[in-house]
């Protein structure tokens, strides 16, 4: 099966296409990257556009669309959300969401206990713990010195953030293509009916509306 996996929770602006086996192995076909925190909306469709070519595939020809849903900034979880979904409406295909540290955590091979962190901006981050591929905590959002390193001996994630913490750092920065499809190949190859997508924000947007800015 050939899935199309979007990414808009970091700064990295990311689109991909899958191929999904009926053993659940992923294979990445093509990917487009582009680091810039205000590029979501201009980049991204022509992103999966370039996928879809590079493949040389049609839109026709995916049997599924994955999002990653956060945690991120409103904005731009949003632009993703929305594309994923209007693909997955156009083409009446199933489209899963995904935890994105989840999808950082799927790409990292290392056994052993997992902080995985990304920036949440304010002098925060959002993390999660992973003992042995299984998320234990998390996600949340916190000031760095209010997330304990132990009991993890790995970090991924942000590469701003994981020198904060003294453990081995695994190269994993963003959730990948073939990360977010891990994530969501259970389900996928199941036929599971996917859930309402919903962005993990956990905090209040930065944005206010009128009414908010009169109080």
């Amino acid at each position: 099966m050939l899935v199309l996996a979007i990414d808009t929770s970091t700064p990295a602006v990311t689109a991909g296409v899958v191929s999904l086996s009926p053993l659940g192995e992923v294979s990445t076909l093509a990917v487009r990257v582009t680091v810039n925190p205000r590029a979501h909306a201009e980049v991204l469709t022509p992103h999966v556009l370039e996928c879809l070519a590079e493949a040389s595939i049609t839109p026709a020809d995916l049997g599924a669309v994955v999002v990653g849903v956060g945690p991120g900034p409103y904005t731009g979880l949003r632009v993703g959300m929305a594309t994923g979904a209007a693909f997955g409406d156009a083409l009446r295909v199933p489209v899963y969401g995904v935890c994105s540290l989840d999808a950082i955590a799927a790409a990292v091979q290392t056994p052993g206990n997992l902080l995985v962190v990304t920036d949440a901006r304010r002098r925060e981050i959002y993390w999660a713990r992973y003992d042995e591929g299984v998320r234990v905590e998390g996600p949340a959002v916190n000031s760095p010195g209010d997330v304990d390193a132990s009991p993890s001996t790995i970090v991924a994630g942000s590469a701003s953030h994981v020198d904060l913490f003294d453990l081995r750092v695994e190269p994993a920065e963003t959730p990948s293509p073939a990360g977010l499809v891990t994530v969501a190949a259970q389900d996928i190859l199941a036929g599971s009916i996917p859930e309402p997508l919903e962005p993990l924000y956990l905090r209040r947007p930065d944005a206010k509306t009128l009414a908010e800015r009169g109080k």
